[in-house]
């Protein structure tokens, strides 16, 4: 969490490739729920987040933004010795159209989330890009969710929750193909919803308590606006150094370091470097809130 939010020149070279990773997901995902405010859900959208994904990092040489022209395949070192081998490209013209219609059928009496689980299987087994299906299957969730306003934003975030079951998250969606098991599967999707779901409103829960106590905090600092300002942005950038803040508040260094004072005091804001010039301090327990 501390390396994502720092600028790519701050992470170590043998990082960075994660680093930029993380934030190309950020930016597809941004990118398509912009996108969501003036168009439908969508291939084409979902094809303009694979590129974003795959910009500069793992997978980039395999057509970004592209439909798969060759057979592809899942585990194994051959399509002989796959654990499972998707649709040839002569099919995903049509199973992709089905895959859109299924999308905006609204005589389909069934409740989003269930059809958001039957969406991200199919999805998967279509598997229509030579890399980072499983990147856009997991965007597919809120971008769906989104589309069909049970979500805001982005909000929950089912990645976590998929990645630390990964072997019951591939059985599932296996089961379905091989015993076809679709209610199994859903039960699984629907589980990691609720869990996500109750883990997210346990966080925004802390960070309004934590926003309340520091809006307190800042009325006892002289300069009570400017303390304000400063946590503010501290939400959005939750590490920073002086004179990041003195140019984003317009305050000049010797404002900001007044604010950062009392804070660093307090325990509020902790130097997570010792570095003498330019340290960067963290908004310590806020980012703790991530990492719980």
């Amino acid at each position: 969490m501390e390396e994502a939010i720092l600028p790519e020149e701050a992470i170590v070279e043998e990082r960075r490739n994660d680093w930029r990773e993380v934030n190309n997901y950020v930016e597809a995902m941004n990118e398509a729920i912009d996108e969501l405010k003036k168009l439908p859900l969508s291939i084409r959208l979902l094809r303009g987040a694979h590129e974003r994904l795959l910009s500069g990092v793992r997978g980039e040489a395999k057509h970004p933004g592209e439909i798969r022209r060759s057979q592809n395949w899942i585990g194994g070192n051959s399509i002989a010795t796959a654990r499972y081998v998707p649709p040839s490209t002569e099919y995903l013209p049509d199973l992709l159209t089905d895959l859109e219609k299924f999308w905006h059928n609204d005589e389909i009496q069934v409740p989003n989330l269930i059809r958001c689980a039957i969406s991200h299987y199919q999805f998967e087994s279509i598997h229509p890009f030579l890399d980072g299906n499983g990147r856009v299957g997991r965007l597919l969730i809120p971008f769906y969710l989104i589309s069909k306003g049970e979500l805001s934003c982005p909000s929950l975030y089912v990645s976590s929750h998929l990645e630390q079951h990964r072997e019951a998250y591939y059985e599932a969606l296996s089961r379905v193909r091989t015993d076809n098991d679709m209610m199994g599967w859903v039960l699984f999707f629907l589980e990691a919803v609720a869990e996500t779901a109750q883990t997210g409103c346990r966080k925004f829960k802390q960070i309004f308590a934590l926003r309340d106590e520091m809006s307190a905090c800042s009325h006892k600092i002289p300069n009570t606006a400017l303390a304000q300002q400063l946590f503010k942005y501290l939400y959005s950038v939750p590490r920073v150094t002086i004179n990041q803040v003195a140019e984003a508040l317009d305050c000049g260094y010797q404002n900001a370091n007044r604010l950062f004072t009392p804070l660093v005091k307090e325990g509020i804001l902790v130097a997570s470097s010792e570095a003498k010039r330019n340290t960067i301090y963290d908004f310590k327990r806020y980012l703790d809130i991530f990492k719980d």
